[in-house]
C-alpha cells in the first residue's frame, strides 16, 4: 500500500467523526429548543393512560367483580298478607373475593323468575348499601304493594309446584372504589336457586276422628296434618280450604285455619265436611277393606285473611293436587267402633 493510500484512509475516518459530532449537536439543539413539546407529549401520554384506567379499566373490573359476587338467600318471610299487599323480609349473604375494596350504593332492584321470558318483576325491593368484602350480611324488610298480580301469582304457583325455582335480582346502582373519588355506574344482577314446596309431597294426615253427626260448623272429620316445607320461605297464608277428591269425585271440603308455613315440617290441625257415603263405599273395596287406607286428593279451593280473599295464594293452591293416604279403617274403628271386611 502506498503512502498516498494511507493518508486517504485517515482523512476518511476523521471526516466521519466530524459528521457524527455535528449530528449529535444538531439533535441537542433541537431538544433544547423544543423540550416543552416532548414534556407535553409525555404528560399527555401519562394522562391518557390514567384516564383509560379510571374511565375504562376500573369500571370493567368493578362490574366483573360485581358479576362474580354470589348472593345466597338464607330466609324469606312473607307476612301481613292482604289482597293487594304484604310485608317481605329477606335475610341474605353476599360473598365475593374481597380483592377490590369498594362501596356499592343502595339501589332499587327487581326480582323475577329467571326461566320465564321477559324479566317480569313479581316484586320490587330497595337494597341497602353494601361493602365489597368477602362476606356481607344483607337484610331487608319492607312493605310491598303488589304492582303485577299475575306475576306474583305465577311466582307462588311455580314455588308451590316445583322442587326448585331460579330467581334473579337485578338493579342499576353505583360503585365507589376506595381511593378513587369517581362513582361508577354498574348493574347488579345475581341469579339464585330457591327450593320450592315441591307440590307438598309427603303431606300426611294423622290422628283423625270421624263423626256421624256434624258439629256447629258442619264438620264431621278432624285430624292433624304434617306439611313439609323444604324451602327457606315462611308464608303467612291465612285460612285455606281445599277440595277433597276421592276417585276424582268432589266429596267435601278440608279447612286449614290460620295456616302459617315455616321451613321444615309444619304440624297443623284440620277439619273437614265430608260426604260419608262415597268413603264407606270405598272401604268395601280392595285394598281399603284389607288395610283400611284410602288415597285422597286435595286441591286448593280458597284462601282468605281477615275475611278477604288472597287470590295470589288461592290460584296457586288450586293449580295442583296433592295425594295423601289416610287410614280411614283405623279412624272408623277408633271413633265409631266400625270395622270392614272384604266381601270377596
Amino acid at each position: 500500500m502506498s503512502k498516498h493510500d494511507i493518508s486517504h484512509s485517515e482523512n476518511a475516518v476523521g471526516g466521519g467523526a466530524a459528521y457524527g459530532g455535528g449530528k449529535r449537536k444538531t439533535c441537542m439543539r433541537h431538544c433544547a429548543r423544543f423540550w416543552w413539546l416532548y414534556l407535553i407529549g409525555s404528560v399527555a401520554g401519562i394522562l391518557l393512560v390514567v384516564l383509560l384506567i379510571i374511565f375504562v379499566a376500573v369500571p370493567k373490573i368493578a362490574q366483573k367483580k360485581l358479576d362474580d359476587a354470589e348472593l345466597t338467600v338464607d330466609s324469606i318471610i312473607v307476612s301481613q298478607t292482604t289482597p293487594t299487599s304484604y310485608n317481605m323480609a329477606i335475610n341474605s349473604t353476599l360473598r365475593s373475593d374481597g380483592s377490590v375494596k369498594a362501596t356499592i350504593e343502595g339501589f332499587d332492584g327487581k326480582m323475577f323468575l329467571t326461566d320465564l321470558p321477559g324479566e317480569v318483576a313479581f316484586v320490587n325491593l330497595t337494597f341497602p348499601e353494601t361493602k365489597s368484602v368477602k362476606l356481607q350480611t344483607v337484610n331487608i324488610s319492607q312493605p310491598i304493594e303488589i304492582n303485577d298480580m299475575p306475576a306474583f301469582t305465577t311466582f307462588n304457583t311455580w314455588l308451590q309446584n316445583n322442587e326448585s325455582v331460579r330467581v334473579t335480582v337485578k338493579g342499576d346502582t353505583h360503585i365507589k372504589v376506595n381511593g378513587i373519588a369517581r362513582r361508577y355506574g354498574v348493574t347488579f344482577k345475581n341469579t339464585m336457586t330457591l327450593k320450592g314446596l315441591n307440590g307438598f309431597k309427603g303431606l300426611n294426615v294423622t290422628d283423625n276422628t270421624i263423626s256421624l253427626t256434624p258439629d256447629a260448623q258442619g264438620d264431621n272429620f278432624k285430624g292433624h296434618v304434617s306439611i313439609p316445607n323444604p324451602s327457606v320461605l315462611t308464608l303467612e297464608i291465612g285460612n285455606a280450604s281445599f277440595v277433597n277428591l276421592l276417585d276424582g269425585q268432589d266429596i267435601g271440603t278440608v279447612y286449614l285455619d290460620n295456616l302459617l308455613l315455616h321451613p321444615g315440617i309444619n304440624n297443623v290441625t284440620m277439619r273437614a265436611n265430608i260426604s260419608q257415603a262415597p268413603v264407606l263405599a270405598a272401604m268395601q273395596k280392595k285394598p281399603a277393606c284389607e288395610n283400611g287406607i284410602i288415597p285422597f286428593s286435595l286441591r286448593g279451593k280458597n284462601v282468605t285473611s281477615n275475611g278477604q280473599r288472597l287470590s295470589y295464594f288461592s290460584d296457586a293452591l288450586s293449580s295442583g293436587e296433592v295425594v295423601t293416604d289416610i287410614n280411614i279403617g283405623e279412624s272408623l274403628k277408633r271413633s265409631l267402633n266400625i270395622t270392614f271386611t272384604c266381601t270377596s
